[in-house]
């Protein structure tokens, strides 16, 4: 008799116990065993260096792919009517993604010093452009955000947010790199270059924007350590302010009313908040089918814009939202998970600003759409309809890729992956780099040197 010790006999062992360790002692399975094993193996991914790289690039692809489905769809009938066409508006949005995409791609491989001397330029040409909607702007829907350059809308509004995150986040990186600081130091100038941005977005009556500028603010206070006292101050004096912008415009009151009560007035102040839930209800557990939404049968106004989440629960149902949810979530902890890891003050300061700005932003949009926020005119980020909003964030989330590459580990990760697609391609194409062509000289037999 012969006893095997191979491997061939070991492996059933091993997942014979295996087996008898998730039972119990009466041969059922062993749920909180089962559980403290798969929570474990879950926290060994989440602890990888490359987590928070992987968790911002999946995010922010898959809710690009699932903007452009949307806007296809919540876009087509009501781009048909004004264009003949029902790809227009969805064949811009793709040209914005073409052209966005690349410009992510780059921001991943910039180093950060690029990130703090664009903060200055940018936020100098945001300023410009605010004052140019100004003077020449169109209005339209009560807010005057955008000015029009023939075949383009260019809303300045938006790439002032990136220009704030970065200028604001350079700002107090330096201060506190040089120690101790005190509280006024922290407000001046950050403070007044916030609130030129916020009264010249105000001038043009756009109440969103200004509540994300703030945002942006509070979250670079938070993260360096600004008093409590500070935000006390600053959030009541936002409030007495919002109190008076309301008061003062008769369609902002009409808004909140609505907010409070929309189906007293289905027909007039309260219609898109009510078409908006009538979509939501609409669409069940998994939604009535993709393009199969009625509500954007020139029901629901804005639909492939502020309200584009309302379409997507209609289409996809409470299964879809839940997904749309849980990406901006994961997101969000991926810019945390690197603010938290590095200890660069800048890219912890960028990096908040930046969740504070798109998660900040997405969770204004849904609020609004399912009726616990008033409706402020905002888009859902990366899902919305619009280049000038989605190109500055593509930018946003291509810098966080950048600072993800920077986590304790990250580098040795990435190096020994091996090169992406991208570089692989180039290297093909003899254009990657001296690394690339050894690299590549080195499986042909060949030298590259002359």
């Amino acid at each position: 008799m012969t006893t095997d010790t191979g491997t061939g006999a070991a492996e059933p062992v091993a997942r014979k116990n295996a087996a008898g360790a998730a039972r119990g002692p009466r041969g059922g399975w062993d749920r909180r065993g089962l559980f403290r094993e798969r929570m474990g193996a879950l926290l060994e991914l989440l602890d990888r260096p490359l987590t928070s790289y992987y968790l911002v690039l999946g995010c922010s692809a898959l809710l690009l792919a699932l903007g452009l489905m949307m806007v296809l769809s919540a876009s087509s009938i009501e781009a048909l009517q004004e264009t003949g066409s029902p790809f227009s508006w969805f064949l811009r949005q793709s040209f914005s993604a073409t052209l966005g995409v690349p410009i992510m791609w780059i921001c991943s491989r910039l180093p950060q010093r690029f990130f703090r001397l664009a903060g200055y330029p940018l936020m100098v040409l945001s300023v410009i452009g605010l004052i140019l909607v100004i003077l020449v702007g169109e209005s339209q829907q009560g807010a005057q955000r955008w000015i029009d350059l023939g075949p383009i809308y260019l809303q300045p509004s938006e790439p002032a947010k990136l220009g704030l995150a970065l200028w604001g986040a350079d700002l107090l990186a330096r201060k506190a790199r040089a120690g101790r600081i005190e509280w006024r130091q922290l407000l001046i100038p950050l403070m007044p270059g916030t609130a030129i941005l916020a009264v010249m977005v105000m001038l043009g009556r756009d109440l969103g924007t200004t509540l994300v500028l703030m945002l942006i603010f509070l979250s670079l206070l938070w993260v360096v350590g600004a008093p409590v006292r500070i935000f006390g101050v600053i959030l009541l004096g936002a409030v007495l302010a919002a109190v008076i912008m309301i008061t003062v415009e008769p369609y902002r009151m009409a808004r909140v009313t609505a907010y409070l009560r929309p189906w007293e007035d289905a027909q007039g102040a309260g219609y898109q908040a009510v078409q908006g839930q009538i979509a939501m209800g609409s669409g069940g557990w998994f939604g009535l089918g993709l393009g199969s939404s009625r509500q954007k049968w020139s029901w629901l106004p804005h639909s492939e814009s502020d309200f584009i989440f309302a379409i997507l629960g209609e289409e996809l149902g409470l299964a879809g939202t839940l997904a749309v949810v849980t990406l901006f979530g994961l997101l969000g902890y991926a810019g945390l998970r690197v603010a938290s890891r590095v200890n660069d003050p800048f890219i912890r300061l960028a990096s908040a600003a930046t969740v504070a700005w798109v998660a900040g932003q997405a969770i204004v949009n849904i609020g609004a759409v399912i009726g616990v926020l008033p409706i402020t005119g905002i888009p859902l980020p990366l899902v919305s309809y619009g280049g000038s909003a989605l190109l500055p964030t593509l930018a946003a989330l291509g810098m966080l890729l950048s600072f993800a590459r920077r986590e304790p580990g990250a580098r040795e990760a990435l190096a020994a992956r091996g090169p992406g697609p991208v570089a692989r391609a180039l290297s093909w194409l003899g254009l990657g780099g001296p690394k690339a062509r050894s690299r590549r000289a080195g499986r042909t037999g060949r030298s590259f040197d002359r």
